[in-house]
């Protein structure tokens, strides 16, 4: 299976490349910005620990979201 995505992704064009790396760039800082609401003690924003929890566990989900549908869109 990863042979198989491997060649999938060098038969791609630079444009198609470039995009995926952009996607999965974006899919890393959605998560890590969440995982930072979450575990960064001297957060310089005035939120409550719940809210921060909250809002870090939406960042999280939505950059899983955002990889499955990236994900599918380049099954192709």
């Amino acid at each position: 299976m990863l042979r198989q995505l491997l060649d999938n992704i060098k038969k791609k064009s630079l444009k198609e490349r470039f995009l995926l790396v952009l996607g999965m760039f974006f899919f890393l800082m959605y998560f890590v910005i969440g995982l930072g609401f979450i575990f960064w003690k001297t957060l310089p924003v005035a939120m409550e620990y719940k809210y921060r929890v909250a809002f870090g566990l939406l960042l999280i989900v939505y950059s899983f979201i955002r990889f499955v549908r990236f994900f599918n869109s380049n099954a192709d």
